[in-house]
């Protein structure tokens, strides 16, 4: 016989999004003009449904929605989105936001939806899961989910990874981004400085010269050890080290088939190109791999 109370199955995160939404058949006057939920998807009008008020996602590129938009028109939406009823007969969405809004831009009248009754705070939280198993989140985005998980619900870095299938050590990582200044934190979001590039600027939080070196980061193109490199010097000007010089720029071209390569033959490869010239490297750890690519470069 099982002791769980409700409150103990709804924290069983990191098991999926449906352990956090409960099938509850709500009171009557909640569901004026609705079908009792059944756990099933049903068609519902695009136009109904609200955008969610939890959203902690701040951007969504349009090029993605445009491309989500044609494979919904080729192909339909293929995974249901989550709403919730609302008294006045509208539905209000959960989880499922780039389907919705590429629904709209596909000029679709209806999208399949998942009813399910929750509170504001099961709303938000899902809300929160949802995004951050996302791969694409940018690091801030991140950031901000983690701090909401642990402030509105109290939660400590431990519980919110075991919530979110991450690592606590990450956890951690990207909470401390929030130290950094607001612009930083930008240009972090842009792309500008990478979350790598944050991490090492972040030993200089209290120093002078955060602001000349995130510049600097920037300007000449630094890769992350050459940042953090540069970190050091700042730290320890008496163990000051060669000035970092910025990486010689790739041919995109050059760069494109060192990517193509890797993706085909699943091993890190370098390209040196000198106007034309130069050679492939091919690396691989184990002889099982060296292996595989003589049996792909050179047939079984």
């Amino acid at each position: 016989m099982s002791t769980a109370t409700p409150d103990t199955k709804r924290r069983a995160l990191g098991k999926g999004l449906d352990s956090l939404l409960p099938r509850v058949q709500p009171p009557g006057p909640a569901f004026a003009g609705h079908e009792a939920e059944t756990g099933k998807p049903r068609e519902i009008p695009v136009e109904l449904i609200d955008r969610n008020p939890f959203q902690t996602r701040s951007q969504v590129h349009e090029s993605e929605l445009a491309e989500l938009a044609a494979s919904i028109v080729a192909n339909g939406v293929v995974q249901p989105v989550l709403v919730r009823p609302q008294p006045n007969g509208r539905f209000q969405l959960i989880a499922g936001e780039r389907r919705w809004r590429a629904s709209q831009l596909a000029r679709k009248a209806t999208i399949p939806a998942i009813l399910r009754q929750v509170s504001d705070e099961q709303a938000l939280e899902i809300t929160i899961v949802e995004n951050l198993q996302r791969e694409d989140l940018n690091p801030m985005d991140q950031a901000r989910a983690f701090e909401r998980l642990a402030n509105e619900f109290h939660m400590t870095q431990e519980q919110i990874a075991t919530r979110t299938g991450k690592d606590r050590v990450s956890v951690a990582n990207f909470m401390r981004l929030l130290k950094l200044p607001v612009h930083l934190q930008a240009q972090v979001e842009s792309g500008e400085l990478s979350f790598g590039h944050a991490r090492a600027l972040l030993a200089l939080k209290d120093h002078p010269d955060l602001e000349k070196v995130a510049r600097k980061v920037v300007v000449l193109s630094l890769s992350v050890r050459q940042a953090e490199s540069m970190v050091q010097n700042v730290l320890n000007p008496e163990r000051k080290v060669k000035e970092p010089k910025p990486e010689p720029v790739v041919d995109p071209n050059v760069r494109e088939v060192k990517d193509r390569l890797q993706r085909a033959l699943g091993l890190k490869v370098i390209i040196e190109d000198r106007n034309g010239r130069g050679k492939v490297i091919i690396e691989y750890s184990r002889l099982e791999e060296f292996d595989a690519l003589l049996e792909q470069l050179a047939g079984k």
